[in-house]
């Protein structure tokens, strides 16, 4: 196994410290002296790593996307009924040592703000969102097929209202201050999806 070179390791450590600083103060309150500040590169070694701060978003999603997927894929993986992925899937997001899925959601944290404010951007969390919805109809099939999950007309649909409504208990959740809509969300998918 290749050792990474120190470009690589620099540009890993750009991008996780940018995660952490947009989860804290939003894409357009990232401030590129900041960033490097925080990464300990030199001021003017940004533009060797990025193009522009949109390259570096759209490299930071892309990390975040691939990374969420890893996580979800070893959740899907589990030699367990689909109800009990499903729900360790969920029950995750209530929270832990890395917080709620309130306070550790890209797709939370920067979806009305990116939406107008890049199109590339815009399109990684899109595609992101959409492979998440894929993984969790083929859980719900996987579901409907071991008679862990009750029948869906169309289990694609019913994902991705599932994680919209997800979405929607996520930004209530921060916007409340409070765990109350993640803990209601959870109980409805019990009730709604599990036999």
């Amino acid at each position: 196994m290749t050792a990474p070179k120190k470009s690589e390791l620099t540009r890993s450590r750009i991008l996780t410290e940018g995660r952490a600083l947009v989860l804290a103060n939003g894409f357009g309150g990232l401030g590129l002296t900041e960033l490097l500040a925080a990464s300990s590169v030199p001021k003017g070694s940004f533009y060797y790593y990025f193009a522009s701060k949109e390259a570096f978003g759209c490299a930071m999603l892309n990390d975040y996307v691939a990374d969420y997927l890893t996580a979800l894929d070893a959740i899907i993986a589990r030699p367990e009924p689909a109800a009990q992925r499903l729900n360790s899937f969920f029950s995750a997001a209530l929270g832990g040592e890395a917080g709620s899925m309130a306070d550790r959601c890209l797709v939370v944290k920067l979806a009305a703000e990116i939406a107008d404010l890049s199109e590339d951007m815009r399109h990684v969390l899109d595609q992101g969102v959409n492979a998440v919805c894929d993984r969790l109809a083929a859980l719900l099939r996987a579901g409907i097929e071991d008679g862990s999950i009750t029948p869906q007309g169309n289990p694609g649909s019913a994902a991705a209202l599932l994680y919209s409504q997800w979405l929607g208990a996520a930004i209530i959740a921060k916007l409340s201050r409070s765990a109350i809509p993640l803990e209601q969300a959870l109980a409805d998918t019990q009730r709604r999806f599990f036999t």
